[in-house]
């Protein structure tokens, strides 16, 4: 974006700053009660201060404080009197400006925005991100005699010039070497993906094939990380032929692919592919994140061309309608897209690091100021953990494939109208798409809130299967069935209200894996001879898996 468009953006945040001061100005001439209630706080933190001081003096130790809800405060030594006043009166004034912006009577969506932009600013705010009020980075700096500030030093140096903050300890990963490494081969590649057919890990497999279409925002490889936690492992193990497509981080060159692309090059094409190779009429799909959005598009178009190629359809934490798009929202909005429009439109690409800073910083603390805390203050290297470095292994987008995303879901959300939007030439109803669904969305989700998620299955036209898992969008996804942790819940009436469907579901313990392997069969077929190769004459075998397009970088 240029100067002037930032500035567009920023008068509209400012607007929406002034709109909740001016509210607040306008109330009593008295104290507010979120102020009222900030300084007895806070007096009661110096008192509780000057108590602890006494009894520290008195005795030499440290008097335990009321245990405190925020995991950022657990350890010990923030209990003595120093490090607890600071916690206690940090926490005082976040609770004073959560009050206040609650108390501001200002629009719905400029509230939304300052609650996000209020929480932003608190959360980096916070003691436990700067060395002289950890009191924890504070012993370890004495301990070490200042070796983990100069280490601390050095990752700083290192995040800087990476352009991100290190979540994960990169070196214990490599693509190819210990993720995405299901056996399989690349059979059809054009400009855009690349699609891989996993070889068969049993004798006889199901007659229809599956078709995966992964979120074009990340590496597809989140659905195939170790041996452990792969769910195309997992698909393939239930005898199913399995192929995924391989999205593209789109180069330069390419910037100007539009939506219509992504489901002529992307979904159609490997949909052609996967029929030709399996030798079959049709197969299942299963579609994730906003793949899952690019598959029911497909889907819409394929029914208003009489065209039955898909039999069954799973939807991974999708949305559909976007009527409550979540914390995300705060970001999109009619101003901050008209003021960025003409140059997605003529081809400026969306980078993928910009994409997944928008998603960190929902999670700030988590996903954020912990690593800084661990990275940077300590001096530590982060764990080895597979989700995180495909979380940081983003890829980028096209401007006009974006620009259209936004305009017509997120912000217009017209997709959940029928014949509003035209795709491939042909207007799209959700409502045509006949077939068997199976809807998964997670408790925690942040990106795509799980009640926006269940509005799918009143879009849909055929008989909709609405499970919801726990945890977040993608570890509540790759849950592996063998590990038996967490819960899901299933069978609930499907009305109107996602409460309600909720408050009648059955819960149930471990991973959803093993329910969806029960519904995905009566929609498989038969059983047939397992392929003794990749591809066919058509479709030839062109690299092994992982293939080429996934270890482009962004």
């Amino acid at each position: 974006m240029n100067e002037g468009n930032w500035q567009a953006v920023a008068e509209q945040w400012q607007d929406a700053g002034a709109s909740w001061l001016q509210a607040f100005a306008n109330q009593s001439a008295q104290p507010s009660e979120p102020a009222q209630r900030y300084w007895q706080s806070i007096g009661e933190s110096w008192s509780k201060w000057a108590g602890e001081w006494q009894h520290w003096a008195a005795q030499g130790l440290g008097n335990p404080a009321a245990t405190v809800a925020d995991r950022r405060f657990d350890g010990p030594a923030w209990q003595t009197p120093y490090f607890a006043l600071l916690r206690d009166q940090y926490l005082a004034t976040c609770k004073y400006w959560q009050d206040a912006v609650e108390a501001a009577e200002v629009p719905p969506r400029d509230k939304e925005r300052l609650r996000f932009a209020v929480r932003q600013w608190l959360d980096a705010m916070a003691p436990t991100n700067f060395p002289a009020t950890n009191p924890e980075a504070i012993k370890l700096a004495l301990a070490t005699e200042g070796e983990s500030l100069r280490k601390g030093a050095e990752n700083l140096a290192a995040d800087f010039a990476r352009g991100r903050v290190s979540m994960t300890d990169e070196s214990a990963f490599a693509v190819g070497r210990n993720l995405a490494v299901t056996p399989g081969a690349v059979v059809y590649r054009n400009d855009l993906i690349e699609l891989i057919q996993y070889a068969p890990a049993t004798a006889k497999v199901h007659q229809r094939p599956l078709l995966i279409v992964p979120p074009c925002i990340n590496k597809y490889y989140i659905l195939d990380l170790q041996p452990g936690n792969s769910l195309v492992r997992y698909a393939v193990g239930e005898g199913h032929t399995v192929f995924m497509i391989s999205w593209r981080n789109i180069p330069q060159e390419l910037g100007g692919l539009t939506w219509d692309d992504y489901l002529e090059q992307g979904v159609f094409a490997a949909l052609a592919a996967v029929k030709a190779i399996a030798g079959a009429k049709s197969c299942n799909a299963l579609g994730f994140c906003v793949g899952g959005t690019l598959l029911a598009c497909a889907l819409a178009i394929l029914a208003a061309r009489g065209d039955d190629s898909v039999a069954s359809v799973t939807l991974l934490t999708t949305m559909l309608d976007y009527a409550d798009p979540g914390q995300i929202g705060v970001y999109i909005d009619e101003m901050a897209l008209a003021a960025r429009e003409p140059a997605l439109l003529g081809g400026e690409r969306i980078n993928g690091s910009e994409l997944a800073g928008a998603f960190a910083s929902l999670r700030a603390n988590e996903l954020v100021w912990s690593f800084v805390i661990n990275n940077y203050l300590k001096g530590k290297t982060p764990p080895a953990f597979d989700l995180l470095y495909w979380n940081g292994d983003s890829a980028n987008l096209p401007g006009p494939m974006y620009a259209w995303y936004l305009r017509n879901c997120y912000i217009g959300n017209l997709l959940r109208q029928p014949g509003r939007l035209t795709m491939c030439g042909t207007p799209v109803d959700l409502g045509a798409v006949r077939l068997p669904a199976y809807v998964l969305a997670t408790r925690e989700d942040h990106i795509v809130p799980w009640r926006s998620a269940y509005r799918s299955v009143r879009l849909l036209g055929g008989d909709a299967e609405f499970v919801l898992g726990g945890s977040g969008h993608i570890a509540g996804v790759i849950n592996p069935a063998a590990k038996n942790r967490r819960e899901y819940w299933v069978d609930g009436l499907q009305g109107a209200d996602a409460d309600e469907w909720l408050a009648s579901a059955e819960e149930r313990k471990g991973s959803w894996w093993t329910h969806w392997r029960t519904w995905l069969r009566r929609h498989a077929g038969g059983k047939r001879a397992a392929p003794a190769a990749a591809g066919n004459r058509e479709y030839p075998a062109l690299d092994p898996a992982p293939g080429r397009y996934v270890l482009e970088a962004a």
